[in-house]
């Protein structure tokens, strides 16, 4: 049977990217960030948030309320409403179907948040009630969390590929100088790459500073018709094309390539662009290898040569190749589901010409990708979404 050909979301733009400043812990519930950036969005778009008839949310906290219960807590009546606590991934997928419904007529304008909370037991809790793969297989053993995993497929990639510890050590030291250009990041201090080296081993090979610090905060952005925005004199992005897979690969014994390898060539052929006309990609960057991962399986390099790709360029803000140009989550720090959300923000932020100090001359195309739901062995969503600025 042959595949339908991708339809373009021709009218939909993304616009009034927001950030609410980052805490390592909060005595704040999931609740309380979700409402400050949803205030957020609507002061910035110079709306009341009533007007906002679309409601998407990635979070895993916000149990006991509901994504429908909190629209009885902010005073909105959607006719649209999402909740996606799928990690990486949430942002993209909720951009995707946030800019189908709004295409289709059926919303007018989208509130897109990923927040979670940070208390001091909150990330052990979230670890017993995962997966039933954390709760069987991982937590028992006292090896919860998902670095022992990750360390299962970050040792399997050098083996194969060849790729170093300094090599990981090349994409954190660029991200941290990116990150102390951003106010908002946590980690101030400049990183080397002889202090990445000598770092303590949290699971070999994966040590402290491929690991990303978990801490509350809030994201978000709108998703509207190119009209409405005009109107209300909003910069904005085009979403040029997306695409999302689970479950890629499964006969793969140990992961070593994620979803974006299957769909890669219909985003580029949806977008009717090159990997080499991507101004700046905004990878996940959970730990610094799997962003490896996503310059291969996204065109950038052939599988197996990330390493060398690495090596090769520069991933500073001014370099060859800026990536994660907001520091990413391993120098901003991630907000549970907020973490996916933050390469998105970035990347509207990048082609609207509104990054900052951040900002990449002459940024037109970004891409931002989303990974994430690891299981013992593998994540099991990927995502990617090009954004390409007005002009």
């Amino acid at each position: 049977m042959s595949k339908p050909t991708r339809q373009s979301y021709i009218d939909v733009v993304i616009t009034t990217p927001v950030t609410i400043p980052y805490s390592r812990y909060s005595s704040e519930n999931t609740t309380w960030w979700i409402g400050r950036a949803l205030a957020a969005l609507a002061g910035e778009a110079g709306l009341d948030h009533r007007d906002l008839d679309g409601l998407s949310i990635g979070s895993f906290s916000t149990a006991p309320d509901t994504v429908i219960g909190l629209t009885q807590h902010f005073g909105l009546s959607p006719r649209f409403i999402d909740f996606l606590p799928f990690g990486g991934a949430a942002a993209i997928l909720g951009l995707r179907r946030a800019a189908r419904a709004v295409q289709a007529g059926d919303v007018d304008i989208v509130a897109c948040i990923g927040a979670d909370t940070n208390a001091v037991d909150s990330f052990e809790e979230s670890l017993k009630s995962f997966s039933r793969f954390s709760q069987d297989g991982v937590f028992p053993y006292g090896a919860g969390g998902p670095n022992v995993s990750f360390a299962l497929i970050a040792s399997h990639y050098m083996r194969k590929y060849g790729a170093r510890r300094e090599d990981f050590g090349k994409i954190a030291v660029a991200q941290r100088e990116n990150a102390l250009r951003n106010p908002n990041a946590l980690f101030k201090v400049p990183l080397d790459l002889e202090t990445y080296m000598k770092a303590r081993a949290i699971a070999a090979p994966i040590h402290l500073f491929d690991c990303v610090m978990p801490c509350a905060g809030a994201e978000g952005f709108l998703v509207m018709r190119e009209a409405t925005a005009k109107a209300q004199g909003l910069p904005f992005a085009r979403l040029s094309g997306s695409i999302e897979r689970h479950n890629a690969f499964s006969g793969d014994l140990i992961q070593e390539r994620g979803g974006w390898a299957v769909d890669v060539d219909e985003l580029y052929a949806m977008a009717g662009l090159q990997p080499s006309q991507i101004d700046v990609i905004e990878t996940y960057d959970d730990y610094p290898f799997i962003s490896m991962m996503q310059f291969e399986d996204l065109g950038f390099c052939a599988k197996g040569e990330g390493a060398e790709f690495v090596r090769s360029h520069d991933l500073t803000i001014a370099g060859s190749f800026p990536h994660n140009t907001s520091g990413g989550q391993l120098s901003v720090g991630q907000a549970g589901v907020g973490g996916g959300f933050l390469g998105l923000v970035e990347a509207v932020r990048q082609v609207t010409g509104r990054a900052g100090a951040t900002q990449v001359a002459k940024a037109k195309h970004a891409m931002s990708c989303g990974f994430g739901m690891i299981n013992y062995d593998r994540g099991l969503a990927s995502a990617a979404v090009i954004l390409s600025g007005e002009s």
